[in-house]
């Protein structure tokens, strides 16, 4: 057995999201959101920590990695769980990051997401976009509502993602799930060859560049329910990001077509729990209503916030009142809110009173 399948197995059992290698240092974890030491390693030097590294991928991909200092990848232990990992080169020497993907699916109950969340499985059409900083549980979330869609209906989903991270097993929806690098060339070329796959539901791990976020557009745009992710915190910030990829003179073009097209915006954030036994989720909510389209497409973002609070009893919600409704039902701190909100001054009072 590979020295690094203990140190991943070491992981799991500590319930970690997270395994940190990184040359100089001694293994680290990260638990309900904070960096431990994993007792019981010893601080690695660059070369023995090459060798652990070298051990669990192929020539080619160490090839890759020593050519250009990055490498992603996807590590199951049966058993176990699922890795995403990450190679990086870095002053010291190599580093590598695990991040641990379930071996189940959590279903969006289990996860405690809101019912217009899991709802979004219900959708045949449209761009939902699922959003928030790294480690903030977007894939996670993402697993969910497509595990409801592979329990309900029949369809054919893609998934396109770098690299491939839940294992979706067909129920009564059959998968296609491809990794940038070794099924496809590129989130692009796989997205242009979805939208010739008969495919019902397209998910791309990650939006990242003008080429796959045109051509996400155009297949929601043609009757596709499409998936995506971005790193922004709001519903505005997400629509901002989405447009300013594209060249000034194509913008507004761009935005109708994001205003035919835009279903749905999740933005989330991963908060410690006040009682000290994991991290819970606040969610802002974006649902396309009749006034979307038009906000969309004239870039009046401000209005977006009002937009939420009107449609509540559809579920929408904004992301401080997600922080504040944690705060009241004691599942989160005043602290850990107002680190997060985006109107601080909101939760200044909260804190006086804790």
């Amino acid at each position: 057995m590979a020295r690094i399948h203990e140190l991943l197995e070491r992981t799991k059992q500590a319930s970690a999201s997270d395994l940190h290698l990184a040359t100089g240092m001694e293994p680290r974890v990260r638990r309900h959101g904070a960096l431990e030491p994993l007792p019981g390693w010893p601080v690695f030097d660059a070369a023995a920590l090459a060798a652990l590294l070298r051990e669990v991928v192929a020539d080619a991909q160490w090839r890759e990695f020593e050519s250009t200092g990055d490498l992603d990848f996807a590590l199951g232990l049966p058993g176990v769980a699922r890795f995403r990992a990450n190679y990086l080169r870095q002053e010291h020497g190599p580093s590598a990051v695990f991040r641990t993907i379930p071996e189940t699916i959590a279903s969006a109950e289990q996860l405690g997401l809101p019912d217009a969340v899991a709802r979004l499985a219900d959708l045949t059409s449209g761009l939902v976009l699922v959003t928030g900083p790294t480690g903030s549980g977007k894939s996670t979330t993402l697993a969910a509502i497509v595990d409801r869609i592979n329990r309900t209906t029949a369809r054919h989903v893609v998934t396109i993602e770098d690299p491939v991270e839940f294992l979706h097993r067909p129920i009564r929806s059959v998968f296609s799930q491809r990794e940038v690098g070794t099924d496809t060339d590129s989130f692009a070329s796989a997205l242009r060859a979805a939208i010739r796959q008969d495919a019902d539901v397209i998910l791309v791990g990650e939006l990242r560049d003008l080429e796959t976020i045109a051509l996400a557009l155009r297949a929601a745009e043609m009757g596709t329910l499409v998936f995506g992710t971005l790193h922004t915190n709001s519903a505005a910030k997400t629509i901002d990001r989405l447009v300013d990829v594209f060249p000034a003179e194509e913008q507004a073009q761009v935005r109708i077509s994001l205003s035919e097209s835009l279903a749905a915006i999740v933005a989330q954030q991963l908060l410690p729990r006040a009682d000290g036994s994991g991290r819970v989720a606040a969610i802002e909510l974006l649902l396309r209503t009749s006034a979307l389209p038009g906000i969309v497409r004239e870039g009046n973002l401000p209005m977006l916030q009002t937009v939420i609070q009107g449609g509540r009893a559809l579920g929408m919600q904004r992301m401080d009142d997600a922080l504040a409704a944690l705060v009241e039902a004691g599942t989160v701190s005043a602290r850990a809110a107002y680190l997060k909100a985006l109107d601080k001054g909101r939760f200044e009072p909260l804190l006086r009173e804790g």
